[in-house]
């Protein structure tokens, strides 16, 4: 269950509706369980006051849930994207809090759970993704005990001093503590729950541990089920941080081809053949950090540290969420700096900042990677950050640089890259020059090791750790003496055992 279907819809309507599959990791992730267990897929298709009917896609059964335009403008625009989203980003843009927006956020979620719980077999496994869904596993906990629930937050989750603003900090919490096992990008992250869990709640909490009470006749579900030293019956929850990641052979095969490779030739003979180029690849968002990226690369030519003769700038953001007013203005603002650097040290034969304010394929994005010479990803927040991963899986020759925000996730992860604190703007100049003045033999060192990583840790990986721990009881759980219900069934487990199919 997402907010958004693995699908998008091209045209028609009814039967004669024409769909293609999304581009991005979680459908890539999650396709190959979805066709194997019987999936069944819940979310919106992204079109107000639309209507469909369930039907299948590439082998995955789609459940769509209908959103009016008022559940757009209240739900999705206002409370997850100028409520949640600037709240679990550090306050980076000032958030809106709207009772209006509130119940909005409430009833659209009944809607999601209500269609979960109408799809979902006795033990059924559900599996509810991010921030504009975190009170669904509440709602199938009180509704369905037998349910194995299983959430994750594909966001930051933020420090309780800024968590604590939440008008709702408590019932979202609350709404969290349905499901049996709750996946953060970061340890911090599930660090920040954990405390917020004992701030509001009172819970105890252990390592990765959340002791949540049961009432006397409260169902149970599959997972550990306890007395605690209180004397308290408890459900254990389990948070912790499973780190996303992408489709990395994907991308290996895509940088291997001959025509993306070309491609990649030819982008840089359009680009004037530079010595160097540089690339940012973002949602235009203000998470992103693309204003200091260009603040500090636009005081490197304003100081002859670059030139424009020998480097240029691709900066790639691609259209999100504007009809927010915050979005207007940060697209203003970023194309107004873009216009400045450009007539500032623009010359009629090298642009210094190629900006393009639109999406692009898979393949072009892929091409792009290879020209590049050193990629910047300048996030002041960010939950993981998959463009970077794209970035080290494209590189095939083991050549570029990554220079890496110390405020995303892929920075646990990725230590061979350049780490910068995108504040920092001199810092961030440092790491501009030392990325375009790098030895060759270091810049190989450090691409090998990223790619180690990037390549053992696929999106596969990611999502058979996460249904491992939610469909297996581990020793994490294990205090003592407890109750452990019938575990669910599944077709084949993460390390390719067959099981008897049970039911969905």
């Amino acid at each position: 269950m997402s907010n958004r279907l693995p699908v998008d819809h091209v045209s028609g309507d009814g039967d004669d509706a024409v769909w293609r599959p999304s581009p991005g990791g979680l459908v890539a992730a999650l396709e190959p369980i979805m066709k194997r267990e019987d999936g069944v897929w819940i979310g919106w298709v992204g079109i107000p006051d639309a209507e469909f009917e369930p039907f299948e896609a590439d082998g995955i059964d789609i459940r769509p849930v209908s959103l009016s335009a008022q559940d757009v403008e209240y739900y999705y625009e206002g409370f997850s994207n100028d409520t949640l989203w600037p709240l679990y980003h550090d306050v980076i843009a000032p958030p809106s809090f709207h009772r209006e927006w509130w119940d909005a956020y409430v009833q659209v979620n009944r809607r999601f759970a209500d269609a979960a719980l109408e799809a979902a077999a006795p033990g059924a496994v559900v599996w509810v993704h991010d921030y504009q869904l975190q009170l669904v596993p509440k709602m199938l906990r009180d509704a369905r005990p037998d349910l194995v629930i299983g959430f994750f937050d594909h966001i930051p989750f933020p420090a309780y001093g800024i968590y604590s603003q939440l008008p709702w900090r408590k019932q979202v919490v609350e709404g969290l503590l349905g499901a049996d096992v709750i996946g953060f990008q970061r340890l911090a992250d599930a660090g920040n729950f954990a405390r917020a869990v004992r701030r509001l709640l009172g819970h105890e909490t252990r390592g990765s541990v959340i002791e949540v009470p049961l009432g006397e006749d409260e169902g149970v579900g599959h997972r550990h089920v306890k007395t605690n030293r209180r004397g308290t019956r408890v459900r254990t929850v389990l948070a912790k941080q499973f780190p996303i990641s992408i489709d990395a052979a994907r991308y290996e095969e895509l940088a291997s081809q001959p025509e993306i490779q070309a491609r990649a030739q030819q982008i840089r003979e359009e680009l004037g053949n530079p010595k160097t180029i540089m690339l940012g690849v973002d949602r235009l968002d203000y998470t992103k950090g693309i204003g200091h990226r260009l603040k500090a690369y636009g005081e490197l030519l304003r100081d002859h540290a670059v030139d424009t003769d020998d480097i240029t700038l691709v900066q790639v953001a691609s259209p999100s969420r504007e009809r927010v007013e915050t979005y207007k203005q940060l697209r203003d603002e970023v194309e107004l700096t873009v216009s400045r650097i450009n007539g500032d040290y623009s010359t009629i034969s090298h642009t210094a900042i190629s900006y393009l304010h639109q999406g692009y394929p898979r393949e072009e994005m892929v091409a792009l990677y290879l020209a590049a010479d050193v990629m910047l990803v300048t996030a002041l927040r960010d939950g993981m950050n998959l463009v970077a991963k794209e970035y080290v899986a494209s590189r095939i020759d083991n050549d570029g640089v990554l220079v890496l925000s110390e405020f995303t996730g892929a920075s646990d992860e990725l230590k061979q890259a350049l780490l910068v604190n995108p504040h920092d703007i001199e810092g961030l100049k440092d790491a501009m020059v030392r990325a375009i003045e790098m030895p060759k033999r270091e810049r190989a060192r450090r691409m090998r090791a990223l790619r180690k990583r990037v390549l053992a840790y696929d999106v596969q990986r990611w999502s058979a750790t996460f249904f491992d721990a939610l469909t297996h009881v581990t020793a994490e759980d294990d205090f003592g003496d407890h109750e452990i219900a019938q575990r669910p069934k599944m077709a084949t487990d993460t390390h390719g055992q067959i099981h008897e199919r049970g039911d969905r």
